[in-house]
């Protein structure tokens, strides 16, 4: 960080602060505003959406112009050239493997897939309805319990076996929290497989039979976690950072974050697209739906977002996959999927939506893409814990390793009672 000028704060009694401008290498430069409780004040930011929490190198957007990077790579490039695992050293070391470091890092994380059989056994104390978020959260959240060495998260070695653990073992237990909740037997890894492969016969697969992947369907797996990978700092890696300041474990701390991606204003969006799709019927009602967004009748899931003031960069890349996965599925002709290409088509060319700048974004392709695939609705957001994972990670680790780290600490603007006095029970009214 560098400070290149000041902002004056004129407190209105007299005294005038100067604060310090620090300088983005891309994107909002910040007042720093650390020294204003010494002037008797704090600022005031109702979810933080005007506060930089932190200082990052990870991630950047910029909503405006609709660009996403991963440590300064445009992830269109990423997601033309590049793998998930690699996307994963790339967020996590700052800069894309070599040869020998990508084959160390996938070898690591092939080693560490399996599960403890105790945590295999604790599936059993779940009912058999329980959604797979809380399943995923509980589970997770259990594994500190096997690793206490993880706790000595400033040792390199300790650090770097945690990550790889977690990065290993989500797919491990997404894929058993699907298999739990229908009756199925769980299927282990098989580590001759990729990362997105192996998830796929994980999740599918049948003991008795040897399962074939869809290098297809195995490809736009990948793309998805890649894309879904990161998002600067979003609430559930705020979460995971807030929680990761006190010392916590690191599986602790993700598991918070789970909990927190699990809301539906956050990691429910692609679950709430086919909702949508499915309230609106058919092809024949997609006018009418669209006439009553128009006048604000229904609400349009999957289209705009909050961030992007533009084209969500990840939809354009996910749109061609989406179109991939029904060619080599032969599910064109799927009355759901015709129905939500009808809506796309609406909000490329009609100007209402051009106006508004409501273009799809990732979470409505990857919704159609995931249920073409078979996986159920109630699994959308486990799959995309499974993704975030490798940037929560990320940014944890950069948290921790900070000469400044210091546990969060809010501060708050109370409008409650003054000091009163205590009223026995036979005096209150």
């Amino acid at each position: 960080m560098s400070s290149t000028k000041t902002v004056k704060v004129d407190f209105g009694d007299g005294r005038i602060a100067d604060m310090p401008v620090l300088k983005a290498s891309i994107g909002q430069d910040v007042i720093d505003i650390r020294t204003l409780g010494s002037f008797g004040m704090w600022s005031y930011d109702p979810a933080f959406l005007a506060t930089a929490a932190c200082e990052s190198k990870i991630t950047f957007i910029d909503g405006d112009k609709g660009q996403l990077f991963y440590r300064g790579y445009p992830i269109e490039q990423l997601a033309e050239h590049s793998t998930h695992l690699e996307g994963a050293y790339l967020l996590l070391h700052g800069e894309l493997p070599t040869t020998q470091q990508k084959e160390e890092f996938e070898s690591s994380i092939r080693q560490h897939t399996m599960i403890n059989e105790q945590l295999v056994r604790l599936f059993n104390g779940f009912q058999r309805n329980a959604h797979p978020m809380a399943m995923l959260t509980g589970v997770v959240g259990a594994m500190a319990a096997f690793y206490p060495d993880a706790f000595d998260f400033q040792n390199l070695d300790s650090r770097s076996d945690a990550i790889h653990r977690l990065i290993a073992k989500m797919p491990t237990v997404t894929a058993m929290c699907y298999r739990y909740t229908n009756g199925l037997p769980f299927m282990y890894p098989q580590n001759n497989l990729d990362y997105s492969s192996n998830f796929l016969r994980m999740m599918f697969g049948n003991p008795c039979e040897e399962y074939k992947v869809n290098p297809v369907i195995a490809k736009a797996l990948d793309t998805i976690f890649l894309l879904h990978a990161d998002h600067e700092q979003n609430a559930s890696t705020s979460t995971v950072r807030v929680a990761g300041s006190s010392g916590t474990h690191p599986f602790s701390a993700i598991a918070a974050g789970i909990a927190c991606l699990w809301g539906p204003a956050h990691g429910g969006a692609n679950e709430a697209v086919l909702k949508m799709l499915e309230e609106i019927g058919s092809e024949d009602n997609v006018d009418n739906y669209v006439a009553g967004v128009k006048d604000k009748k229904y609400r349009l899931m999957g289209f705009g977002h909050r961030v992007y003031k533009n084209m969500d960069p990840r939809a354009n890349i996910i749109r061609k996959t989406c179109y991939e996965v029904l060619d080599a599925l032969g599910k064109h002709n799927d009355p759901l999927f015709k129905l939500a290409m009808k809506l796309e088509k609406h909000a490329l060319s009609d100007p209402y939506f051009i106006e508004k700048k409501l273009y799809p974004n990732v979470d409505f392709y990857s919704g159609i893409i995931l249920r073409a695939i078979g996986i159920p609705m109630d699994m959308f957001t486990a799959i995309f814990a499974l993704a975030r994972v490798v940037g929560w990670l990320a940014q944890w680790q950069e948290m921790i390793t900070e000469e400044t780290l210091k546990i969060s600490r809010p501060r708050q603007l109370y409008t409650g009672y003054t000091a009163r006095d205590y009223i026995p029970i036979d005096k209150r009214i």
